[in-house]
């Protein structure tokens, strides 16, 4: 079965500001290298659609999402925190992209593909039950998972997060949920600050040290992430992925390679075929070196797609 590409040209339309490093070019970027390595036309494409109000409560109070929608601009740009705005596109964006996760969900779980990466924005692993931080609006990826279980009774899903940035706005909404494992690779300290005790079945944090290598990164996962994994055993994994803790990402100061991307799609790959019969739902998060993002997601979506 192929692998589903998950997008939408609405979330190329919003931006925070000129010259910001979440911008619109980080998906024109990854498409690009995928179609450069004659991979884009093997890929099942899908148009992401908006996530309906009933939806978005599976990850938000419904106080918020009525402030979201009435902040909104019809002109120029608003604030919603010192790292986060809205333009006059952001709230179809925001929409897509969760939905787009709602979408992957259903195309998996149909088994018309095996596997999908959605490549939509803003992101959403900051975004928590009722703030916007962090560039993200919509908690994209805990929406996705809420899904997964509230449509097709799912009794286990994981998340795992290796963005560079913890990500607290999952945390915040999957926190005592029985039905998720959430497990986040983090430099730590770092924006966006703490992170909550290690729960077992539920939460498995992995704060990494600034210079931290890929020995240091591969040592930590495996000491950590897989062993909780392999005892959950998941029936579909979701994968916050964020490509920032890379080396030439001017954000941080991890120093993974190409090559650790490629390893920890490998091995959420290996989980997902022994537990989940191959279903995983990706997302993009983090990754602003436009060459280093392109490069290193690329190959993440040639991992999921058996290259």
């Amino acid at each position: 079965m192929p692998t589903a590409l998950i997008s939408h040209h609405e979330c190329v339309l919003h931006e925070i500001s000129p010259d910001h490093p979440e911008s619109p070019q980080r998906v024109d970027a990854i498409a690009d290298q995928l179609k450069k390595q004659d991979v884009y036309d093997y890929l099942m494409h899908a148009d992401a659609p908006k996530a309906t109000w009933e939806q978005l409560l599976l990850g938000h109070s419904e106080a918020y999402i009525d402030l979201i929608h009435r902040k909104s601009p019809s002109s120029g740009s608003i604030d919603l925190d010192e790292d986060t705005s809205m333009n006059i596109h952001t709230l179809d964006a925001g929409l897509r992209a969760a939905g787009g996760g709602i979408h992957a969900v259903d195309q998996v779980m149909s088994g018309k593909v095996n596997n999908a990466f959605c490549l939509t924005r803003p992101p959403g692993h900051h975004a928590e039950r009722i703030q916007a931080m962090g560039f993200c609006i919509f908690g994209n990826i805990a929406i996705a998972a809420r899904h997964a279980i509230r449509q097709y009774g799912l009794e286990r899903v994981a998340i795992v997060d290796f963005d560079v940035h913890h990500g607290n706005g999952t945390e915040d909404i999957v926190d005592g949920d029985p039905n998720i494992l959430f497990c986040s690779s983090f430099q730590y300290p770092f924006y966006p600050g703490g992170y909550r005790d290690n729960v077992d079945n539920q939460r498995v944090n992995t704060p990494l040290k600034a210079g931290c290598n890929s020995a240091d990164f591969r040592g930590a996962i495996t000491d950590s992430w897989l062993p909780a994994l392999e005892a959950y055993r998941p029936e579909m994994l979701f994968i916050s992925a964020g490509f920032d803790a890379h080396l030439e990402d001017p954000l941080a100061g991890i120093c993974l390679l190409d090559h650790d991307y490629v390893w920890i799609t490998n091995k959420l790959m290996d989980i997902a075929d022994r537990h989940c019969n191959g279903r995983i739902v990706s997302m993009l998060e983090g990754g602003y070196s436009l060459p280093t993002l392109s490069r290193c997601a690329s190959a993440h979506v040639r991992g999921l797609m058996g290259l």
